[in-house]
């Protein structure tokens, strides 16, 4: 079992940059020290009146996926030391505007970063309007 926690969330101008962070444990101490080896992580976004959307993945710490909308423009990195995840915005948009949620899945049911969530945070609003 693995618990997430998003913060960084907040309102820009068109433009702009943020920065998201994902705070993920275990149920034990000894779990959560082996989170790299046990979880891939990632983002997932739901705008106003649509589905909920992949962003970005991450697996072992470096193998990275990103969706189309979002590539050249985001970054997903991993801290080890902490067990946080995190997801760099740059040159944000109005369409950009959703909720954004941490996910995490059991590393043996991902392909690279790209991975169907078994594990969801409270999710962090994203807000990007001039």
């Amino acid at each position: 079992q693995v618990q997430l926690a998003e913060s960084g969330g907040g309102s820009v101008q068109p433009g702009g940059s943020l920065r998201l962070s994902c705070a993920a444990s275990s149920h034990t101490a000894a779990a959560s020290a082996q989170l790299r080896e046990l979880y891939c992580l990632g983002w997932f976004r739901q705008a106003p009146g649509k589905e909920r959307e992949r962003v970005a993945g991450i697996y072992s710490g470096r193998y990275t996926y990103y969706s189309d909308p979002v590539k050249g423009r985001f970054t997903i990195s991993q801290d080890n030391g902490n067990n946080t995840v995190y997801l760099q915005m740059n040159n944000l948009k109005p369409e950009d505007t959703a909720v954004y949620y941490c996910v995490a899945r059991r590393i043996e049911l991902c392909s690279g970063g790209y991975f169907e969530p078994r594990h969801w945070g409270q999710g962090t609003q994203v807000t990007v309007s001039s």
